[in-house]
């Protein structure tokens, strides 16, 4: 009965070098005079190899064969979900804030400490917030006190200020230095009222592009079959909705700074 060896794999696919064969014809332990024939029934294969050139071959083979497509869990496309979600809302509250931060510098012709936000101020050779070296203060309505924490610093804040965009003039008596906010023109009042309505609308030129950004994100999962169709529909839904929420804000902080802006 004859033997067919047939493998797979063909060896030349696995090993470097060419094995070699030997084929022996070998009768069964104790059988006498065996004719050829029989002979061939029993059939020594030895296949020898230079084990280091073939070693790394075979083990590249096996991992090949070996590689497994694993699915995501439900923990972790939740978790994907979860991340996306409190990026967007945190993205969206920086840019508020930023909005509200720039309605606030605006100066409408009453005393606000929040007029000198954005000041900075050259301190030992390092621009530094104003807020964090002086006290400001609203002796009334029309009128600013900065009182630094260290006078020597009076000079630079002063040289801060006026080298703003705020328009007003510094008066620096060695100990405070005292801003008075003149009133504003009708005509001015109208240009700053354009200057907040163009800043709200970069605001919500921003959301919208944390809403494209995560909208993409539940793409991504879409594709590597993390989402279905429907759950990315009713996600964008639910995205949406937030967006609107928060541009909503941004219509509110605007209606305010553009009614005290007009308000003589």
């Amino acid at each position: 009965m004859a033997m067919n060896f047939s493998p797979s794999t063909p060896m030349g696919s696995i090993y470097q070098h060419k094995p070699k064969i030997l084929l022996s014809l070998q009768p069964p332990q104790g059988s006498k005079n065996v004719s050829c024939g029989a002979a061939s029934n029993y059939v020594k294969l030895e296949v020898r190899l230079r084990a280091s050139a073939a070693k790394p071959l075979v083990v590249k083979h096996l991992l090949q064969k070996r590689r497994v497509l694993r699915c995501a869990t439900i923990e972790e496309i939740e978790a994907e979900k979860s991340f996306i979600e409190e990026d967007v809302k945190e993205r969206m509250e920086k840019t508020v804030d930023t909005v509200r931060s720039s309605f606030n510098s605006i100066r409408t012709g009453r005393s606000n400490p929040a007029m000198l936000d954005k000041i900075e101020v050259e301190y030992y050779g390092a621009p530094t917030n104003l807020k964090s070296i002086a006290q400001i203060s609203t002796p009334d309505a029309s009128s600013l006190l900065v009182k630094p924490y260290d006078k020597s610093a009076l000079k630079a804040i002063e040289k801060a200020i006026v080298n703003s965009d705020l328009g007003m003039t510094p008066n620096n008596d060695g100990e405070v230095i005292r801003l008075a906010i003149p009133q504003l023109t009708l005509e001015r009042r109208k240009e700053l009222s354009k200057i907040v309505a163009k800043q709200a609308e970069e605001g919500k030129v921003a959301l919208r592009n944390v809403r494209r950004d995560a909208i993409k994100s539940y793409e991504k999962l879409e594709k590597e079959k993390k989402l279905s169709e429907d759950n990315v529909k009713d996600l964008s839904s639910d995205l949406q909705k937030v967006t609107d929420e928060y541009m909503k804000k941004i219509d509110s902080l605007y209606k305010q700074k553009e009614k005290e802006l007009l308000t003589v």
